[in-house]
């Protein structure tokens, strides 16, 4: 099942930040389809653990670009990345305590934070960077 479809509108013009948007998508929906065909609780934390640092890491090199570009929303936009990585972070802390993932909550949030995310903040990045 294909939970986020990529859109070419998602492209930001900058090579290493389009690939990983790319490559973060793939992810989800892989880690996505193992996570609604597994009860194996080692699946399970693998698939969230890798989505939480595939998702950090990605942040962290956006966040890199922005501050030497001296990007004048970088703190808001920082705070949306942070906003997601708190949400998954709760998931996991969830799934630790209850032994259960709700991944109808899981997809419908990262599907509404990424596609959100790349029309607005990612948007006017793009216009920033005036690519």
């Amino acid at each position: 099942m294909t939970l986020i479809e990529w859109k070419d509108e998602f492209n930001l013009g900058v090579p290493s930040i389009d690939h990983e948007h790319r490559e973060l998508i793939d992810l989800i929906n892989e880690s996505f389809d193992q996570l609604v065909g597994s009860d194996s609780h080692l699946v399970i934390q693998h698939y969230l653990g890798e989505i939480y640092a595939r998702i950090s890491a990605h942040f962290a090199l956006e966040e890199k670009i922005m501050r030497e570009k001296k990007y004048d929303q970088y703190e808001d936009h920082k705070q949306d990345h942070e906003q997601l990585l708190d949400d998954i972070l709760d998931i996991m802390d969830e799934y630790d305590e209850k032994d259960i993932v709700d991944c109808q909550k899981l997809g419908d949030s990262l599907t509404h934070w990424f596609t959100n995310h790349f029309k607005t903040k990612d948007a006017r990045l793009h216009t920033h960077l005036g690519i």
